[in-house]
């Protein structure tokens, strides 16, 4: 009997042959036009690369941060503890899946800024601290901030200790999918559901809810793999010209000599690349020295 290939006509396999090269010819293309985009939106390729827009008067700047565990954590808590709340608000905490520690630091911080509100001012400061801190390891997100001043979002680890490098991109594609639901797609939806609350109220309105898309954001990171994610989506945004965050990376206190892997791969997508020790300017192409910051 014959094969079904062997009665296959010269005009069907042409066809099949066409469609192969252009979808190929189409990739190609696509990856290209990636590729210069992503090229042109980084910070430092050449000075004219457009940075992300922010709004000097608006009266408050969202705060995201990752909570690496361990020292990272401690560093970042430590940065950001002297910032005023009341201008950096609302407030995102994410931290790797099971780093309960991180959560409850983070919670901790805040209830210390509470208090020291209720100190200085004599007012009645609302003790809401964004999640269950006897049970943070079950905590989901909040789906909108919306009058919350802070919240808590676990997220995939990219490469969990020990991990065998073989399975480590599986990892790392579950972690960077969780990270652009987080920072894409919940805030497209978002930006959607405020836009149509505001078409349903009454005629006469001038202006849009404040926040959201109005608003500046920062995104605070100091290592390890996992913030790479974060940055990855972050990029995601910006290559689709979405809102998205300033990066804003901190070289760890305890690199004195040289740049972690983090630092070093995160470094050509920073809007600001900070590190803690003078001498690590000379192995990096593009730094700031601020001193100690924590």
């Amino acid at each position: 009997m014959d094969s079904p290939f062997a009665r296959m006509s010269p005009l069907g396999t042409m066809s099949l042959s066409s469609a192969l090269a252009l979808s190929a010819s189409v990739s190609v293309v696509c990856a290209t036009i990636a590729v210069l985009r992503l090229f042109s939106i980084l910070p430092h390729s050449g000075g004219d690369a457009p940075k992300p827009r922010l709004r000097p008067h608006h009266p408050t700047c969202k705060l995201s941060v990752f909570l690496g565990s361990g020292g990272h954590t401690s560093e970042s808590l430590a940065m950001i503890s002297g910032l005023d709340f009341k201008k950096y608000q609302p407030r995102v905490y994410y931290v790797s899946e099971g780093d309960t520690l991180s959560a409850h630091k983070a919670i901790e911080l805040e209830r210390r800024k509470i208090d020291a509100t209720r100190e200085s001012s004599n007012e009645v400061v609302p003790s809401y601290h964004g999640a269950n801190s006897n049970d943070i390891s079950r905590t989901q997100p909040t789906p909108d901030l919306e009058g919350e001043p802070y919240k808590i979002v676990v997220i995939p680890r990219a490469r969990r200790v020990h991990q065998s490098l073989l399975t480590t991109p599986v990892t790392a594609l579950v972690s960077l999918l969780s990270c652009i639901y987080f920072i894409t797609v919940q805030p497209f939806l978002q930006r959607k559901s405020r836009k149509s609350r505001f078409n349903q109220r009454p005629r006469g309105t001038s202006s849009p809810p404040a926040g959201g898309a109005d608003q500046n954001e920062v995104l605070v990171l100091n290592g390890p793999g996992t913030c790479l994610m974060l940055a990855a989506a972050v990029y995601l945004n910006r290559i689709l010209a979405l809102p998205s965050p300033v990066i804003i990376y901190v070289e760890s206190f305890a690199r004195v000599s040289s740049l972690s892997l983090s630092g070093r791969l995160i470094q050509p997508f920073a809007d600001r690349f900070i590190v803690q020790w003078p001498q690590l300017l000379r192995s990096a192409k593009t730094g700031e020295y601020h001193g100690w910051l924590v």
